[in-house]
């Protein structure tokens, strides 16, 4: 059995818990408790669990006496008076049951203990984790979808910033932890599963390598799981990382992350102390955040997903983008087509750039590649995947920049993706607005093939038709609390 049929089997278990009125996201929630004790047991790994609270013991009990149970481990294994572990703190913090009837829990807890768990084991217990988030995220009605990222982009965005043994690598916004797993795979790949490390260079990647913070309490248990499964042990916290708490985040090497978008409630502004400008816009924040906390080595850098309107705000959005590009290299912005989130007409970019070794004209010219205009549409059903990339990764990766050029020639090919525009060009642009743009938009139904357009239509139709099947759901419910 693969891990994607064991996603699909793990996932089917929450039509077994509609009558108890679970949501997807308790249901994640619920089997990240459930799943935490039987992955321990599986990897060996549970001397840090009470021995009552094992799984054998767990998986033992029926009915009531099972229900009243694992309520209590709920709590006990949250309580670090009674468990001496942060880890297991962190994933039982608060933590309570939405499943009400002892008949469905004995069943969920069954099944998973029936699975084919050694050929979990062999595929890697992390990546079935992570395929249940997926399988979350693409949940219309989940709304988990605003904090992952499509793995193709966190992998391709990883590539390009090429992590280094030794870097020390952050993510402020780290949701699930997606980006720090990826960039920890990713040199896992280059040394063997760091077998070709030294005793002190394995413990730095496992304990000192990767770190985030996260403030939505939910998600930051996703993200515990996350690294636990993937042999990770670096500093995760739960908190907002725009106020005093996020202040340890300083001297990366590498920063990768896809930070929340919009403003803070009420309009508040940030409450540290440390940013230059004050802004309630939650984005324009982070961008301050993330280039600040970069090393000033010439070297650190970082890889950000942004909405437009940080490459166009007027004001105080300006004054940032000015200070980026003093101090850091902006050498690159891909323009990432609609379609690829989970709100969907949010367009977004992703901003590469390095810190200077000193704060002032470190950009020189700005490459840009337009990913946008006259692509395949994208959606639920038609995601990214890595050929997408491949042009841009070929165009990134060429040594001199200066180089790119010969692929993309403004006379030659003037509707080409690949552009470069100077520092003095985008200093005359009003506000200095990075938000650039010269494809065609009359080409771009012109060039779409029939195949396409149809592909179009059939994702539209489907959207609508899942839709109504949500609506009369919803409806049969109501009919039924009234008939009772």
């Amino acid at each position: 059995m693969t891990n994607q049929e064991i996603v699909q089997k793990l996932w089917n278990e929450c039509n077994v818990l509609r009558d108890d009125g679970v949501s997807y996201q308790d249901y994640i929630t619920e089997l990240t408790y459930i799943l935490f004790l039987k992955m321990s047991k599986e990897q060996d790994e549970e001397k840090d669990i009470p021995e009552k609270y094992r799984w054998d013991n767990l998986v033992n009990k029926e009915g009531l006496e099972l229900k009243n149970f694992y309520r209590q481990l709920l709590l006990d294994l949250g309580n670090p008076e009674v468990v001496k572990s942060e880890r297991i703190n962190a994933i039982y913090a608060n933590a309570s049951t939405a499943i009400d009837e002892p008949a469905n829990l004995e069943k969920i807890i069954k099944d998973i203990n029936d699975l084919d768990w050694w050929s979990a084991r062999e595929e890697g217990l992390g990546d079935l984790y992570e395929g249940l988030m997926e399988k979350n995220a693409n949940e219309v009605k989940s709304g988990a979808g605003q904090y992952f990222t499509p793995r193709v982009l966190i992998n391709m965005m990883v590539k390009m910033t090429e992590p280094k043994i030794g870097d020390r690598c952050n993510d402020p916004a780290a949701g699930t932890f997606g980006f720090m797993v990826a960039a920890d795979q990713y040199l896992k790949d280059k040394t063997d599963d760091y077998s070709e490390l030294s005793e002190e260079q394995y413990a730095f990647q496992v304990k000192e390598a990767f770190s985030g913070m996260e403030l939505v309490p939910n998600t930051h248990r996703l993200a515990i799981m996350n690294e636990y499964l993937h042999g990770m042990d670096g500093r995760l916290e739960q908190g907002d990382s725009l106020s005093a708490n996020g202040k340890w985040m300083k001297n990366f090497d590498v920063v990768l992350t896809n930070p929340p978008f919009g403003t803070k409630k009420g309009g508040e502004r940030v409450t540290r102390d440390d940013l230059t400008y004050e802004t309630s816009n939650k984005q324009l924040n982070f961008l301050q955040i993330i280039y600040n906390s970069l090393k000033r080595d010439g070297k650190a850098r970082a890889a950000v997903v942004v909405p437009d309107n940080v490459l166009f705000a007027d004001g105080v959005g300006e004054e940032i983008r000015k200070d980026l590009l003093n101090k850091c290299n902006l050498h690159t912005i891909l323009r990432l087509p609609t379609g690829i989130f989970y709100a969907q007409g949010v367009q977004t970019n992703v901003l590469f750039f390095t810190r200077g070794e000193e704060d002032k004209d470190n950009t020189k010219e700005t490459w840009i590649y337009d990913m946008r205009h006259q692509m395949r549409s994208f959606g639920k059903r038609n995601p990214l995947n890595d050929k997408d990339f491949a042009e841009f990764e070929k165009l990134f990766c060429v040594d001199d920049r200066s180089k790119r050029k010969e692929t993309w020639d403004k006379e030659k090919n003037p509707n080409g993706r690949w552009r470069k525009f100077t520092i003095d060009e985008i200093k005359k642009r009003p506000n200095t607005s990075l938000d650039i743009s010269w494809m065609s938009d009359e080409e771009e139904h012109e060039t779409k093939s029939l195949k396409e357009i149809l592909s179009d239509m059939n994702e539209k139709s489907k959207a609508i038709s899942e839709a109504i099947t949500e609506l009369n759901k919803a409806l049969e419910g109501i009919d039924d609390s009234e008939d009772e």
